[in-house]
C-alpha cells in the first residue's frame, strides 16, 4: 500500500499459496506447482521483501470455507477498513500519525485450500488438514520462515536515536478461524529460528531476541479453550512481544455448535480463551469511536467479547466470518499503535 498526502492508496498485497501438504506453490504457464525445495528461499526472498515504504507488515491468514478469490477480497476489505476507520479517526492513534512517517501498511496473504462441505465430517476434515499441515507437513517451517525473513529485514533498532522512528518496519499477524492455528505453530517454530524483536509493550522480551512480532490477532480461532495452555504452550519462548489477542461471539455456530461436536469443546472463537500460561484479560470490542488505553490491550493474552459485533451469518457457521468488520479495523489499528 504506498503513501500519499492523503494516506493510503490501492494495496499492494503479495500472496502466498500453500497446497494440501502446506508446502509453497509457484503460478506457473501449465497452473500452481509446488516451489523446488532448493529454490525455497531465492523464492520467499523475491516475493517477500519488504517494500521502504512499508511502516507495518500484515501477515493475514485466512480460514474454513475460503476460496483463493474469496482470501484475496478478505484482505482487499479489511486493509479498506483499516483505512477508512484511520484516515477518519487519526485521533486516536497518535502514533501512528507521527510527521515525516505515516502510518502504511503492507499486507502479506496466506492461502491454502480450506473448502469443504458444510458438514461435521466437512469441518472435521479441514480442522485435521490444518493441524496436518500446521505440525506434520511443512506450513509451520514455511510460514515461519516468512516470518523470519520480515523478520530479519526490519532495521536494526539500535541505529535510530529513537526506537518509534526506525526506519523498520512493525510487524503484526492476523489469522481468521483456522488460519489462527497456523500463526501460532508459525511463531511457536521461530522459536528456535533466526532471531526476531519488538517495542512498545511490558511483557517480557524473550531472551536474546532483538526483534519480535508485535501483536497477534486472532478472529475467530478455531481451537479449544485451552489451546494456549496445552497445545501453543510454547509460545512463552517464542519471538513474540506484543499481546495474543483473540476475539469471540456466541453468534459463531462454527467454533461452537461444530467445535463443541468435533471435539468435545467449545472453541476459543465462541467462548474466548479459557486457561493460559498467563492470566487472560477480558473485556467487550470497543466501538470505532471508542479509544483501547494502552493498559486494557498490554497483557499477554486477551480475550474480546465480539457477540456484540459479529452477529451476521446464516447456515451452519452462523456468524464465524463477521470478522471483517470496522471495529476489528479499529482493534487492529490499537494494537499497532501500541506497539510505538
Amino acid at each position: 500500500m504506498n503513501a500519499t498526502a492523503a494516506g493510503f492508496r490501492a494495496p499492494d498485497i503479495r500472496t502466498f499459496d500453500l497446497d494440501e501438504s502446506g508446502w509453497p506453490l509457484r503460478p506457473t504457464r501449465s497452473g500452481p506447482r509446488p516451489v523446488p525445495a532448493a529454490h525455497l528461499d531465492a523464492y520467499v526472498a523475491q516475493h517477500l521483501t519488504p517494500p521502504p515504504w512499508a511502516t507495518d507488515i500484515v501477515v493475514y491468514v485466512h480460514g474454513w470455507q475460503t476460496s483463493r478469490d474469496a482470501a484475496l477480497d478478505a484482505v482487499r476489505d479489511l486493509l479498506g477498513l483499516v483505512s477508512r476507520q484511520y484516515e477518519g479517526r487519526r485521533g486516536l492513534y497518535p502514533r501512528l500519525a507521527r510527521p515525516g512517517r505515516p502510518f502504511v501498511p503492507w499486507p502479506v496473504l496466506v492461502r491454502w485450500p480450506s473448502r469443504s462441505l458444510p458438514s461435521l465430517g466437512g469441518y472435521r476434515r479441514i480442522r485435521d488438514r490444518a493441524h496436518a499441515m500446521s505440525t506434520g507437513g511443512h506450513a509451520a517451517r514455511v510460514i515461519g520462515q516468512l516470518l523470519g525473513y520480515l523478520d530479519r529485514h526490519r532495521a536494526d533498532p539500535a541505529a535510530a536515536p529513537v526506537l518509534a522512528n526506525r526506519d523498520g518496519q512493525y510487524l503484526h499477524l492476523v489469522g481468521h478461524s483456522f488460519g489462527c492455528r497456523f500463526l501460532c505453530e508459525a511463531v511457536q517454530w521461530a522459536a528456535d529460528g533466526p532471531p526476531g524483536a519488538t517495542l512498545g509493550w511490558s511483557t517480557p522480551k524473550p531472551s536474546g531476541r532483538p526483534f519480535t512480532v508485535d501483536s497477534m490477532l486472532l478472529l475467530q480461532m478455531a481451537s479449544p479453550r485451552d489451546a494456549f495452555a496445552s497445545t501453543f504452550r510454547a509460545l512463552a519462548g517464542a519471538p513474540l512481544h506484543g499481546p495474543v489477542v483473540a476475539t469471540y461471539s456466541q453468534h459463531d455456530r462454527a467454533t461452537g455448535f461444530w467445535h463443541l461436536r468435533a471435539e468435545k469443546r467449545a472453541g476459543i472463537g465462541y467462548a474466548g480463551i479459557g486457561t493460559a500460561p498467563a492470566p487472560v484479560s477480558a473485556l467487550a470490542m470497543r466501538g470505532v469511536e471508542e479509544p483501547y488505553p494502552h493498559g486494557v490491550l498490554d497483557h499477554r493474552f486477551v480475550s474480546v467479547d465480539a457477540s456484540a459485533v459479529f452477529t451476521r451469518g446464516n447456515g451452519p457457521a452462523g456468524a464465524h466470518s463477521d470478522h471483517l468488520r470496522p471495529e476489528s479495523a479499529h482493534l487492529l489499528l490499537s494494537l499497532a499503535n501500541h506497539s510505538r
